[in-house]
């Protein structure tokens, strides 16, 4: 039982972090007066894999989340929403 609630526990913080790096990564970007595109090329990715990160349906790894974070000059706990 006590494994369940853990996994549970987890599976919930995941979505949630998720959600706060969508969140925070079209705040960052809307602030620095970018449209996807102009982050997308930044980053020499697709712009609609900008739009799927900012909707919550995929997340970067962690190469990317750096490369993210230097763009907008925060830390990786700014960048996720963590606190």
């Amino acid at each position: 039982m006590k494994m369940m609630y853990q996994k549970e526990c987890c599976k919930a913080k995941k979505e949630k972090l998720e959600f706060d790096f969508g969140i925070n990564l079209r705040r960052l970007r809307e602030a620095n007066e970018m449209n996807q595109e102009d982050l997308a090329q930044l980053l020499h990715i697709k712009r609609q894999t900008i739009s799927s990160y900012e909707r919550g349906k995929s997340i970067p790894d962690i190469y990317m989340l750096i490369k993210i974070a230097d763009v907008f000059a925060v830390s990786l706990d700014e960048l996720v929403g963590r606190r």
